[in-house]
């Protein structure tokens, strides 16, 4: 990997990082996010570690961050452009796109089951799954 080690991710972030790299290769998805450069941070609330996952100018990859102390998730810190924050078992469902509709997500918002900020751009995945 030119020459940088990749630092093994963990949890959530292990997870997300495997269902997103082979985007890299995928002329569609270089086609649609050529011009978007965005941020998001998926946070399970049940485990261990979050993921950052970052879209570049037609590329992703996945960053893995503690989430315990809750301030190394802070805006500031890492600087993200959309917070989707749940349990483990609504971030697959939504992750599968057909299996949660929209009108299912937004119920789960208001009952406060899922935390979102920046949904803009917490909703861009969406399509990103979709590829």
């Amino acid at each position: 990997m030119d020459n940088e080690i990749k630092k093994k991710l963990r949890g959530l972030a292990g997870v997300i990082s495997k269902l997103v790299e082979p985007l890299n290769e995928d002329q569609k998805f270089k086609e649609t996010f050529s011009d978007i450069e965005v941020k998001v941070l998926l946070n399970a609330t049940d485990g261990e570690y979050a993921a950052l996952i970052v879209i570049d100018k037609g590329t992703i990859h996945v960053e893995g961050y503690k989430n315990n102390p809750k301030k190394n998730l802070k805006k500031k810190v890492i600087d993200w452009d959309g917070l989707l924050q749940t349990t483990t078992p609504i971030f697959i469902k939504f992750l599968r796109s057909n299996e949660i509709s929209i009108k299912k997500f937004i119920g789960k918002v208001l009952t406060r089951k899922i935390k979102i900020r920046g949904i803009k751009n917490v909703l861009m995945l969406r399509k990103v799954f979709r590829i």
